[in-house]
């Protein structure tokens, strides 16, 4: 039997309008933690396997061709293959710690309260360049590259701990910060005309 169209391109019924901060029943609000849902999606799966992958590969190169290569450079570019290699095993172990923790929270092995207590242990930090960029352009350009994929990911878990974090203080300390408090405020305002 064929339904009437009623505009939804799925033929079912519309939903009716939700608006953010309502309720969906008189007791409670709804929070849809959209950090969270991120961290657990396919996209942290990709992440994940991004990290993992750049750690390999990382570990292949260092103990393989850029080992010869090293051997080939002037005193100074060596100092800084030397440095910045240690630098980009340090971040590299830093974020996949970080990753295994996430990855334990979304299997369930662990709580994110528990992984909040065990992330003093990762310290997850940006870390630049350390050598002059004259010099770090003499660098190995598959070390160049490998110091390139890292510090892009580096910041994209940056900014996933931080929003997955500071939002788990948040409730912590208290429930919704000081936006939620103006936004309720222009609420009663504009409720009051």
């Amino acid at each position: 039997m064929a339904r009437p169209f009623d505009g939804s391109p799925f033929g079912s019924p519309r939903p009716e309008p939700f608006a953010f901060g309502a309720r969906a029943d008189s007791s409670a609000p709804v929070t849809i933690s959209f950090v969270r849902k991120l961290a657990a999606s396919n996209s942290f799966k990709a992440m994940f396997k991004e990290g993992m992958t750049l750690v390999e590969d990382a570990a292949s190169y260092l103990d393989g061709s850029g080992r010869d290569e090293s051997k080939r450079l002037r005193r100074a570019v060596a100092m800084a293959y030397a440095s910045e290699s240690m630098r980009l095993t340090t971040r590299l172990m830093q974020l996949a710690s970080w990753l295994l923790l996430q990855r334990a929270v979304n299997e369930g092995d662990m709580t994110l309260t528990q992984a909040a207590s065990e992330k003093h242990k990762v310290r997850l930090a940006r870390q630049e360049i350390a050598c002059a960029p004259d010099v770090f352009e003499e660098l190995p350009p598959r070390l160049r590259a490998l110091i390139a994929q890292s510090m892009r990911l580096q910041a994209r878990i940056i900014h996933l701990d931080q929003s997955l974090f500071d939002g788990q203080r948040r409730e912590a300390f208290g429930g919704p910060g000081p936006i939620a408090h103006q936004i309720e405020r222009l609420r009663t305002a504009f409720a009051a005309h």
